[in-house]
């Protein structure tokens, strides 16, 4: 546990170092991701979410690329995106599985999403995510250029 936690606070510090282009908080129902640029289409962004159900709390990072020059999108308004994640998931449900056990776990997933910005600051955005531990969850919310 402890490396995931210092694996996601060097990542967090190198982009913080090498990004060029626009960062991103993004607050939504089922979680809060801090976005940063790597490259022109790909950011990184730690966080943590939980799903429908609040049985669990996942702590990562997710990597996405833009499909904006992909598909020919050229209205800074809009963005298509998709990647994947990569964290741990804690189970918190009160007896855990039908045996009592906790299933926490590394968590590898995919995420594929929309955002679109009602002016220069804000947006909103809409994602499904899921992965391996925590299954599949909807995601819409809020999303602040810094």
């Amino acid at each position: 546990m402890r490396k995931i936690i210092l694996s996601v606070f060097a990542i967090f510090c190198l982009t913080n170092v090498f990004g060029q282009a626009r960062k991103e908080l993004n607050f939504g129902l089922v979680g809060i991701n801090y976005e940063i640029p790597v490259h022109r289409d790909i950011t990184i962004a730690p966080g943590v979410g939980t799903n429908l159900d609040l049985d669990w709390l996942n702590v990562g990072v997710k990597g996405n690329y833009y499909f904006d020059n992909v598909f020919g999108i050229t209205d800074d308004a809009w963005d298509v995106y998709g990647g994947a994640n990569v964290g741990y998931s804690f189970d918190m449900r009160d007896d855990h599985d039908n045996n009592g056990n906790d299933e926490s776990d590394i968590n590898l997933g995919l995420q594929f999403g929309g955002r679109w910005f009602w002016n220069d600051k804000w947006g909103v955005y809409v994602e499904i995510a899921g992965g391996n531990v925590s299954g599949f969850s909807p995601g819409i919310g809020l999303t602040v250029k810094l």
